[in-house]
């Protein structure tokens, strides 16, 4: 049997929790999320917590059971809750903003970058160098972080680019210079 699978998910006050066969809406005070999970797994509401079963011990109903979980479990926590990923901008100019609806960058190039607020987010820029993005929908949240640090990934040798506030860039030394002069 799943650890993580045969745990049941606790519905907090405010949220609530609907099944359709295999489709799971879950509405809070966050916003409403809903997805389609596999039609193999047994989703059920009892005393106030979700509970996920499996038919059978096949491998794929095994791997599904503790995965299915894990998706509503993320689904009633966004929607209490929320997500939010933190992101630092290190380097000489190197700079955020928010012009309207999207995300201007500043990171180096002969151009500014600029990024698109999607449907579901939220971005803050708290100052220029300091990137919030925030949202129900972890994945959602996750995706649009990881495409954010892509435009400039930070370097190992002067520590420059765009990184996790919680990340630790391994940092190289520099070219050794030859001996003499």
């Amino acid at each position: 049997m799943s650890r993580i699978g045969k745990l049941p998910v606790a519905i907090p006050a405010g949220v609530e929790v609907n099944v359709e066969g295999s489709t799971v809406t879950v509405k809070g005070p966050q916003g409403t999320l809903s997805r389609t999970m596999n039609s193999n797994m047994l989703i059920k509401i009892e005393d106030n917590a979700v509970v996920v079963e499996r038919p059978n011990d096949n491998k794929e109903n095994r791997s599904l059971h503790g995965l299915t979980r894990t998706l509503i479990a993320n689904m009633v926590e966004g929607v209490n809750k929320g997500y939010s990923k933190e992101l630092e901008i290190n380097g000489i100019g190197y700079r955020a903003a928010m012009t309207g609806n999207a995300l201007e960058l500043n990171i180096g190039f002969s151009h500014k970058v600029i990024m698109e607020q999607p449907e579901g987010i939220k971005i803050e820029v708290p100052n220029p160098n300091k990137i919030v993005i925030s949202g129900p929908d972890k994945q959602k949240v996750g995706q649009f972080a990881a495409e954010v640090r892509e435009k400039r990934p930070p370097e190992p040798y002067k520590g420059k680019g765009i990184k996790y506030a919680d990340e630790h860039i391994r940092r190289k030394e520099g070219k050794a210079g030859k001996g003499g002069k």
